[in-house]
């Protein structure tokens, strides 16, 4: 793909909360890490999608400090078992801080790598031509271009931006002429009839040492604050990370640049921007359905039904999406879909907490789902991995009693320790240092309830942290 004296790297962009996609979707459980096109997440997708063009020790990750342990799990899943694969934000500064903080990671093993960049949550048919792309896209970077991937348009679309191709550079790209931002429906129409606009994917390619000079050129100071942060060689603190400017890579460079070229592409993407692109991707039936879990229809058409488990039944509707998960149901027009942010928004000012969580939570030793809640109780199914173990702690407020229903349990419970197996229990009182521990080589599954007059994740006291560091 590039000269042999050069690595081609990939930097995956995984933060955002993909909002459109809620309920499956929330801030603390981003759409990359929801298996919405089959078993695998998004971003395990984007990740196997790139195992043939890159090695796999060169598929990076930037992410939010909140989503490590998913996002390592999710890597692991697909054969990429380290956690150097993962750059960590401890905050979201938007697409232009994320990519130079992964650029300048990668500087640190290659001087001068070819470098693409992909969200990573989105969705390409047609992976042949995709390669034919970046092998493409890393010609012109080697000349120093910073090529953005134009989709070739195919329907007036009002949800993405425009990128208008101006005069050519070589057999594949074109200088840029302008970026515009997501139109009306007469201008999409418009773009479409021209024939020399194409869709913002947020894809590029570049040469580390272009994309650097551009910093240089055009935004000194994130260059000069960011490089302070990544020479520490520790750990980036919130407090310095947020004090960087929240810009886009579009409004911070590529509108400025002289360098930059559209590369016309024609892949079968979809950003999955709402649960209409999803429903256009995704195969359907004779009505022109798609149907997804324990749903039964009357007369019923072109509809996107999605079931967590219970059953689904509609009658007599037409283009229509109802997304069932075990705490919130949505039931929307399809063709108004991308409105649900809306929603969403709502949820947030409201302090809801199905706005930024599920009812399943994963944890760096594993998961728990809340199966019931009340004032004064709380009743979770915990899944405790192999040779993991939760943090040492204790609770001022509330009582808890775990039972085994699965696998082998090693308990701290005060000054005792206890091998519990399957069917047997154990009871926590208030104020007693308690962890639990899995033993074994399988899941260890419990059953947890909690009692007391306050069941917030404040009232935690952490004597030591899920690493076993004091607390």
């Amino acid at each position: 793909m590039s000269d042999t004296n050069q690595k081609t790297y990939a930097l995956l962009l995984a933060g955002g909360s993909g909002t459109r996609l809620w309920p499956i979707s929330r801030e603390l459980f981003p759409k990359q890490l929801a298996s919405l096109c089959g078993e695998h997440s998004l971003l395990q997708i984007t990740v196997k999608r790139l195992l043939s063009p890159i090695e796999k020790e060169n598929i990076l990750i930037v992410s939010g400090e909140s989503q490590y342990f998913n996002i390592k799990k999710h890597l692991k899943e697909v054969g990429i078992g380290g956690s150097g694969n993962i750059i960590s934000e401890p905050c979201g500064r938007n697409t232009a801080p994320a990519i130079l903080l992964g650029v300048l990671e990668i500087l640190k093993h290659n001087d001068d790598a070819i470098i693409f960049v992909f969200p990573a949550d989105h969705i390409i048919s047609d992976q042949k031509e995709f390669e034919n792309s970046l092998r493409a896209a890393a010609q012109l970077a080697n000349k120093d271009y910073i090529v953005t991937f134009g989709i070739k348009p195919y329907h007036p679309e009002t949800g993405y931006g425009y990128i208008e191709a101006g005069s050519k550079i070589d057999e594949n790209g074109f200088s840029i002429k302008r970026f515009t931002e997501k139109p009306d429906i007469e201008k999409a129409i418009e773009f479409l009839e021209i024939g020399s606009y194409y869709w913002n994917s947020g894809m590029f390619c570049f040469k580390a040492s272009t994309i650097i000079e551009e910093f240089e050129s055009y935004h000194p100071k994130i260059l000069s604050e960011l490089n302070k942060l990544v020479s520490k060689n520790k750990k980036i603190s919130t407090k310095e990370y947020e004090n960087l400017p929240s810009i886009s890579i579009d409004y911070a460079i590529m509108e400025k640049t002289s360098k930059g070229v559209v590369l016309p592409s024609d892949f079968g993407w979809s950003d999955i921007g709402s649960w209409k692109s999803l429903f256009d991707f995704m195969p359907k039936n004779s009505e022109n359905n798609f149907i997804d879990g324990d749903v039964i229809l009357n007369k019923t058409k072109n509809s996107f039904i999605k079931s967590n488990g219970r059953l689904i039944a509609v009658n007599c509707l037409e283009g229509i999406a109802v997304i069932d998960t075990p705490d919130a149901t949505l039931v929307t027009s399809l063709n108004k879909s991308i409105e649900i942010k809306s929603i969403v928004n709502k949820l947030k000012e409201e302090n809801r907490k199905e706005y930024n969580i599920h009812t399943t939570d994963y944890r760096p030793w594993g998961y728990y789902t809340v199966i019931e809640e009340s004032d004064n109780s709380k009743v979770k199914r915990i899944v405790v991995y192999p040779g993991a173990k939760l943090s040492l702690q204790k609770h001022h407020h509330r009582s808890e009693h775990w039972v085994v229903v699965k696998g082998t349990a090693k308990v701290v419970n005060g000054d005792q320790t206890t091998i519990l197996k399957e069917n047997e229990s154990i009871f926590v009182p208030k104020g007693n240092k308690h962890c639990m521990e899995n033993p074994g080589d399988e899941n260890l599954h419990i059953i947890e309830v909690q009692y007391g007059d306050y069941l917030g994740e404040d009232d935690i006291v952490r004597i030591e942290d899920d690493f076993g560091r004091a607390g």
